[in-house]
């Protein structure tokens, strides 16, 4: 028998001692609130028991008060289950797993899922394993879903390592990882099956270990239906989640299927209010609708909140209540076969979000495996910091490039190019072809029509790789960006409106080891060094490096005349190749239907 086993059988063996024999009593009572039931979507007054890391009992708890219990009066508050985030990514806030922490146990999220596959594509096994070290060092439950396959595809993208079938072993027997995390290796169904099957073998090998063990399987299925989502479903063992789900038709089918459909609503990708029509227009079960933040900022997590905020706007969508908070506790809880959380129950872990108001979810304080964790938005325990070894920084493996390597080269005087085409909001993104000018062999910029250059240089070491494309709807005016935060293989992506701030920008991130640059008439506006992969700082805390991105979106806007919301995460999508319809990855122009790589210049 593990000794967690044993640990927690003489800690229930306790509660049934304080229940039953009178002169023992609980540690805390939280008195006369309104409880939230997520199993039969009640709510009703009543009290919580607590007593160590366990809830004793829910109802009248007036006989478990002894002289040492603390008392808390909840009248008229309402006492729901800890929140859960089913999956999101640390590397996109840019923080520690402790950092991340430090602002979202405040907002009444006990209990995240993370798919560390970001630092996995930069550090493969090894960074991942650093980042689940990290998390077994703090008191909300955080639990990994890794990657089976790094790159998601060989072929068109080159990442710092590979992670494939035969390291599931090392990673899946880890208490702290919970599963296999998003299949984006079999998200492009048709092009996979045709050009790269062998992926498809790889997969299935993975998932089968992953089954034989008792691990979960999570989806990613943009835009599938049919034979293509059933596909889909059935590489993932039969039960998979798909947080890409983007439109209310998608939905439907999906949750027709089974799948745990996982409604994004992040910072700058936002399905939910899409995605819940099927349930409030066509009346659908929400069993299986789950509400996911996939990626935040840290600024939105001081400002509005985290997985309170998503319930939040998904009540203003028009979902009760007691619902949607379903949808962040009880809904994942069992997808995830989590037996000790999502409910208010005896011998449930007392993970609790105390709120002082339901429509708004404001929330008063949070207990944390029976303690005050949080009052009032302020952490009442101690996280501390976290410092992570050298071996997971120094990431950037090239030296620095020259502006004739991302020119963009023509004959004549016109081209007629193929543009990335952005979408605000979503990590989709359109395809078109522009007409540009050509001075001295190179493409030009045109700001009239809002097409520049967008380039991806690998990082890695591998390859010296330089991709070459162009994009459209970045609505920036002067200067560059650059950053090695760049989906999923975190090669350094770079736009600009000269060729001279962009090497200037893929140069400075260069020599800080990662991170985030933006150049005007050749100076520094402003960076942001991320050292752990070139995708997480810790050297910062989340208020200082919220009011750090917050500072250089401003600068972004104010002094680049950048046009687009949340420019540096919207930039990093932009080389999501298992999303349609064109990224560019260190390879080049990528059409994702067609698994191919294009000329960024027509021939």
């Amino acid at each position: 028998m593990k000794a967690e086993n044993i640990k927690k059988a003489v800690q229930y063996r306790k509660l049934i001692d304080v229940l039953l024999d009178s002169n023992q009593y609980a540690d805390i009572v939280l008195k006369d609130g309104y409880v939230i039931n997520t199993v039969t979507r009640e709510i009703y007054e009543a009290d919580v028991a607590i007593k160590g890391e366990y809830i004793l009992m829910v109802g009248d708890a007036s006989g478990l008060i002894g002289s040492k219990t603390k008392v808390e009066n909840v009248r008229g508050k309402f006492v729901s289950p800890g929140f859960i985030d089913s999956h999101m990514h640390f590397e996109s806030a840019m923080l520690t797993c402790t950092e991340f922490s430090r602002l979202s146990i405040p907002t009444g999220t006990t209990t995240i899922v993370a798919d560390p596959h970001e630092i996995g594509n930069v550090l493969g096994v090894h960074g991942m394993q650093e980042m689940i070290k990290e998390a077994k060092t703090l008191p909300n439950q955080i639990y990994f879903t890794v990657p089976c396959a790094v790159p998601d595809a060989p072929g068109l993208e080159t990442a710092g390592f590979d992670v494939n079938s035969s390291h599931m072993e090392e990673l899946l027997n880890d208490p702290y990882v919970q599963g296999i995390g998003e299949i984006q290796s079999f998200s492009n169904i048709g092009p996979v099956y045709e050009n790269a099957p062998e992926l498809i073998d790889d997969l299935v090998a993975a998932v089968s270990y992953a089954e034989s063990i008792g691990k979960t399987v999570e989806g990613n299925a943009p835009a599938l239906f049919g034979k293509e989502l059933a596909a889909h479903i059935i590489s993932g063992g039969g039960h998979v989640s798909c947080h890409e789900t983007t439109t209310k038709e998608e939905m439907m089918e999906k949750l027709r299927y089974g799948v745990s459909v996982f409604m994004r609503e992040g910072s700058s990708q936002r399905n939910m209010a899409e995605c819940i029509r099927a349930i409030t227009e066509e009346g659908m079960d929400s069993r299986r609708a789950i509400l996911v933040s996939d990626d935040m900022v840290p600024e939105d997590l001081l400002k509005d909140g985290h997985m309170n905020d998503i319930i939040r706007r998904t009540i203003a969508q028009g979902v009760d209540p007691v619902e949607a908070i379903q949808m962040g506790t009880i809904n994942p809880a069992t997808h995830f076969g989590f037996k000790d959380v999502g409910i208010l129950a005896p011998g449930k872990r007392a993970n609790i979000a105390v709120i002082s108001n339901l429509n708004e979810m404001a929330i008063d304080q949070v207990y944390l495996n029976g303690s005050l964790a949080a009052e009032r938005g302020q952490l009442t325990i101690d996280l501390g910091s976290y410092t992570y070894p050298e071996s997971v920084k120094k990431s950037v493996k090239r030296g620095p490039v020259k502006v004739e390597d991302l020119h963009i080269t023509a004959n004549g005087s016109r081209a007629r190019v193929r543009s990335i085409v952005a979408i605000p909001f979503q990590n989709l993104t359109g395809a078109q072809e522009f007409n540009l000018n050509v001075s001295g062999g190179v493409v030009q910029p045109c700001l009239q029509q809002d097409v520049l250059p967008l380039i991806v240089v690998e990082r890695h070491g591998r390859t010296g790789n330089i991709g070459k494309a162009f994009l459209n709807g970045f609505k920036l005016q002067s200067g560059a960006i650059a950053e090695s935060v760049a989906h999923d293989t975190h090669n350094i992506i770079v736009t600009g409106t000269n060729y001279e701030d962009m090497v200037t920008a893929v140069n400075r991130v260069i020599s800080m080891d990662g991170g985030i640059a933006m150049i005007k008439d050749g100076k520094v506006v402003g960076d942001l060094p991320l050292r752990v992969g070139g995708l997480i700082t810790d050297e910062l805390s989340g208020q200082e490096v919220s009011e750090k991105i917050a500072e250089l979106t401003r600068l972004a806007k104010s002094e680049l005349g950048c046009g687009i919301p949340v420019p540096f995460m919207h930039l990093s999508f932009w080389s999501l190749v298992t999303s349609p319809e064109w990224k560019i990855t260190d390879m080049g122009l990528i059409d994702v239907d067609k698994f191919e790589v294009l000329s960024p210049v027509v021939e």
